[in-house]
């Protein structure tokens, strides 16, 4: 019995230094002095000692608080949105009788097997003939639409008691007010797990700000670092750095919302 606990323990241990150890990594190469190698086997992850020129370049070389004001502003709009029109769309859904609705069902789920790729140019002709081409509107419409979060809330309301509803109907409560009173309480699980997800999706966004986006006074974070890239070049140590400042957010949101993580899927797949 030790030995098999033992054993768990190890290739745990291992999972674990395999997802974190790059991030190990790459927070040693931010940290080190130039005269410590970057690149070194068996790897050298101890700074000796820990340095913030790096950081301080990075933060420098580009407008970097320019950059993480334009990703809060993305995420403080995009995913407010994105989880309410989930929640709008997926309550008919689960809730409500209307011909065509399994059909819209899986016309929905069925954007979810297409790669993203695929729909960038249909986007961004309908943004363009929209006039929001290079604004912070053309990049957050787009995201406020998800069949992934309609697709996990019509499955939370779908497993909330069907006699709850029927007695909020019964007491004289409409639609409305049982979605808002009702089953926006029973789906805080999913919509915390939801607002975990939407952050980290719209945080790293890359592909369609770079596609949609000219000005570069308007680049979220993501679109930073690779410009600091440009910027560096070969300059490992600066790029780590700014990488690191990119992610911190990141780290933070889901160290603070992680406990919904298991409760969000739970609940998202009853029914």
């Amino acid at each position: 019995m030790r030995l098999r606990r033992a054993g768990m323990y190890i290739l745990l241990t291992a999972i674990a230094l395999a997802f974190v150890g790059p991030f190990l990594i790459l927070l040693s190469a931010g940290l080190k002095p130039a005269g410590q190698a970057v690149f070194s086997f068996p790897p050298d992850i101890i700074p000796r000692p820990p340095v913030l020129t790096w950081v301080i370049e990075a933060w420098t070389a580009i407008p970097f608080p320019t950059y993480l004001l334009n990703s809060v502003i993305y995420v403080g709009v995009t995913v407010p949105l994105y989880m309410i029109v989930s929640a709008l769309c997926a309550y008919p859904l689960a809730l409500m009788n209307f011909r065509g609705k399994n059909l819209i069902f899986f016309a929905i789920l069925s954007t979810m097997f297409l790669p993203g790729e695929v729909m960038l140019i249909p986007r961004f002709l309908v943004v363009s003939q929209l006039g929001m081409a290079d604004t912070f509107a053309g990049v957050i419409l787009p995201g406020v639409l998800s069949a992934f979060g309609v697709f996990l809330l019509r499955q939370t309301f779908a497993g909330v008691p069907r006699e709850v509803v029927d007695a909020a109907r019964t007491d004289g409560c409409h639609e409305l007010r049982i979605f808002w009173h009702v089953m926006l309480p029973a789906a805080r699980p999913t919509l915390a797990i939801l607002g975990i997800f939407g952050f980290i999706s719209v945080w790293n966004s890359f592909i369609w700000p770079l596609v949609v986006l000219k000005d570069s006074a308007k680049y979220p974070i993501a679109l930073g670092i690779a410009y600091l890239a440009g910027i560096t070049g070969t300059d490992v140590r600066s790029l780590a750095a700014g990488t690191i400042i990119s992610i911190i957010p990141v780290v933070v949101v889901f160290m603070i919302m992680q406990r919904h993580v298991l409760e969000g899927m739970r609940g998202a797949v009853k029914g």
